[in-house]
């Protein structure tokens, strides 16, 4: 029987441990709906978005306000075949399902992508 090293069992066995750490994470996570575009009552969502932004977002009847950093925009809720986008004449906040970007209108690069609601704001 052959025996392996220590440094080969290593790395196999430290990925095994973050693949189970990602796992009970995920295992964890609830998705947090957004509300129905129409819905009168105020509901607040913080997201966070690749490289660690976090984007707020308060919906309220076909109207949603996006904070990200020390700017907040006012945006309409547009129909689209699937998913959701709300715009105003500079920005678009838009996605589908539990993942959303924030682009300023215009400019292809987003100002913040990948976003996934992380918990309810008030």
């Amino acid at each position: 029987m052959r025996r392996l090293s220590i440094a080969a069992i290593g790395p196999v066995a430290l990925v095994v441990a973050l693949g189970a750490c990602q796992h009970r994470e995920a295992a964890n996570w609830t998705p947090i709906p957004r509300p129905a575009p129409d819905d009168a009552t105020p509901q607040g969502i913080a997201y966070i978005c690749e490289g660690r932004k976090e984007v707020a977002v308060v919906y309220a009847k076909n109207r949603a306000s996006v904070t990200f950093g020390d700017k907040t925009w006012r945006a309409e809720y547009q129909g689209t075949g699937d998913g959701f986008r709300y715009a105003d004449a500079t920005v678009e906040w838009a996605g589908r399902d539990d993942l959303a970007t924030l682009r300023e209108r215009g400019n292809q690069r987003p100002l913040a992508f990948n976003c996934r609601p992380t918990r309810r704001i008030t």
